[in-house]
């Protein structure tokens, strides 16, 4: 995939949103307080000043399978809410370095000799099942013909939204060279 510098610029300002995202809410007038957090994703709290973050349950699901020097990967992102998403960043990452030039979905990009970031694009919380989901698969090339490797699939970015169920987003999956799907 070629990269372009529209593409490059998008992926550095969800890093610089990443980075920024972890900053704490305070409240005006506290004593050493600053501005409560605003921005995109950040909805008004209870009281004055106060910014809450919203509450999303993002989620990925698939499979992945290894043959030869192949690895191909399936999954669906989704969003149960109760916030809808503006967008999303989804992380695929190997244990073996991926060589050549990868063909992967335009929203996809390798940013790395073992990682892959993928944008989902709005993931609504409460629209139709294809507003609520988006799915994704290619195939990605790895160094030599390992006999396994191990496929970490994550949400990098979810607009700084509260996921109190993570559990169903972080999955890690040790596929064999069998050409057998490993779900996750």
């Amino acid at each position: 995939m070629v990269v372009t510098r529209r593409k490059a610029a998008a992926l550095v300002l969800v890093a610089m949103a990443t980075l920024g995202a972890g900053a704490a809410p305070a409240t005006a007038g506290a004593p050493g307080a600053t501005a409560a957090v605003s921005g995109p994703g950040v909805v008004p709290g209870p009281g004055p000043g106060i910014a809450v973050a919203p509450e999303a349950d993002v989620s990925h699901h698939g499979h992945v399978l290894l043959w030869g020097s192949g690895l191909g990967v399936w999954m669906r992102s989704e969003n149960r809410g109760p916030s809808n998403l503006a967008d999303v960043t989804v992380r695929v990452r190997t244990s073996v370095p991926l060589v050549g030039r990868q063909e992967i979905p335009e929203n996809c990009m390798q940013t790395g000799r073992q990682t892959v970031l993928c944008r989902t694009g709005e993931l609504r919380a409460d629209g139709a099942e294809e507003a609520r989901r988006r799915q994704f698969a290619f195939e990605l090339q790895l160094a030599g013909k390992p006999d396994e490797v191990v496929v970490r699939i994550d949400t990098l970015w979810n607009g700084g939204a509260t996921d109190r169920n993570p559990r169903n987003n972080d999955h890690e999956v040790l596929a064999p060279a069998t050409g057998d799907e490993y779900v996750f």
